[in-house]
């Protein structure tokens, strides 16, 4: 007699892809190209890995005094050491004081996880969180999940084409008591009394700041210039949280490691957060695993192999930067009508090319527009694309008009 399933009413899940990425699928030609890595790519088309992390990833395999004992719940004590001192600096004045800890996550988003786990319980009066980014973020998905109520803003001017800082200034008419998200900061350059404003209009609302660090040092190369504006919040005395990744800047993306970051006004109250915290990370995950976070704290506290890393880094900004020269002058060589020193305006690893999607006049030709001119695909932007071989560099592409982090060049 057949037995009937108990998930007989479990539908199929929607794919999350934008509809670009759909659109790139369904296109059969064979010429098209693909910009949205999620990954920096090398010039051989493959993920970006420093060649310190291969060389130490050697070493601890053939270490013969590991034990693989299971990690504590907090996670590797030294780890979350060298990335502290890695984020704030070594003798920043949360690190002297003892006000400053860590717990030790599972992905990119598992800081995130944690944290809006934390907010949900000890912070009932502040269900409302913004999110200020220069791109669509996926851990809004994570706070409404969990039942908080999301705004979403960006930096990115799709009219003028570069990065607005005064939204960040606009979005404080936020309401009372509410949560910050606030990511990717690299492009948005606020001056000091800007930054004043802003803290100010966030003490006075008892806002909660929650920052997004995904990959310190990609932004200038310099990895202290990355994060000078945590320094403007530990020097007025916020606490917040911070979400520090540190798998891009180390090219270990499978790994996925990072850490909660915790600031508090003094010690006894950290101490009171992180064992909260550690109680929530029995229940979502016990234990990190150890492996991204050995390689990471080999480097980090060895200062031969710090030093190696850091050039690595340092080098692979620079090749970022000089694709999107290659791309503008590209572009301007070939007469395209428009203005595009948005193209190298922007750092990091993310870039909008400032297009949006026009008209589709046959399978084999597709028209975008930038300021109003009209682009014929095949005759401009493929042969610029294919010129600077983006295929195997590191440019990320966003479309102004969708929200998805896809952009489709068609066939010639």
């Amino acid at each position: 007699m057949p037995t009937l399933s108990v998930f007989l009413d479990v539908p199929l899940a929607q794919k999350l892809e934008g509809s670009l990425l759909k659109t790139y699928k369904q296109d059969n030609c064979p010429n098209k190209m693909f910009l949205a890595y999620k990954v920096c790519m090398s010039n051989k088309g493959q993920p970006w890995v420093s060649s310190v992390v291969r060389k130490t990833r050697l070493q601890i395999a053939q270490d013969p005094s590991l034990n693989y004992e299971y990690m504590p719940v907090m996670g590797m004590k030294s780890f979350i050491q060298a990335s502290l001192k890695l984020l704030f600096g070594r003798h920043n004045q949360v690190i002297v004081e003892n006000r400053v800890g860590g717990v030790h996550t599972v992905g990119d988003n598992g800081a995130f996880q944690l944290g809006a786990q934390f907010l949900k319980i000890w912070r009932q009066d502040s269900q409302v969180v913004y999110i200020i980014s220069s791109r669509k973020e996926p851990h809004g998905l994570v706070f409404q999940d969990m039942g908080f109520k999301v705004s979403e803003y960006s930096f990115w001017d799709p009219k003028k084409l570069r990065v607005d800082p005064n939204v960040l200034l606009n979005v404080v008419e936020a309401p009372h008591g509410c949560i910050f998200v606030i990511g990717n900061t690299g492009d948005c350059k606020l001056t000091q009394s800007q930054w004043a404003r802003l803290m100010a209009s966030m003490k006075r609302k008892q806002i909660f700041p929650f920052f997004d660090i995904p990959y310190q040092g990609l932004s200038t190369g310099d990895l202290e210039e990355d994060t000078n504006f945590l320094q403007y919040f530990v020097s007025q005395g916020f606490e917040f949280f911070c979400s520090q990744s540190l798998s891009k800047t180390f090219g270990i993306y499978d790994e996925g490691v990072g850490i909660l970051v915790v600031v508090a006004l003094n010690n006894q109250l950290l101490l009171c957060v992180l064992s909260q915290l550690m109680t929530l990370t029995r229940a979502l995950w016990l234990n990190s695993p150890s492996r991204g976070a050995r390689i990471i704290t080999s480097i980090l506290c060895n200062p031969a192999l710090q030093g190696e890393w850091k050039h690595s880094l340092k080098g692979l900004v620079e090749d970022i930067m000089l694709t999107k020269e290659k791309v503008k002058e590209k572009l301007r060589l070939l007469g395209t009508p428009g203005s595009w020193d948005h193209i190298t305006d922007q750092s990091g690893p993310h870039s909008y090319l400032g297009l949006n999607y026009f008209l589709r006049t046959n399978p084999h030709s597709v028209l975008w527009e930038n300021r109003g001119h009209a682009i014929k695909t095949n005759q401009v932007l493929t042969q610029a694309m294919t010129w600077t071989n983006l295929e195997d560099t590191r440019l990320r592409v966003r479309s102004q008009t969708q929200k998805a982090t896809y952009c489709m060049i068609p066939c010639t």
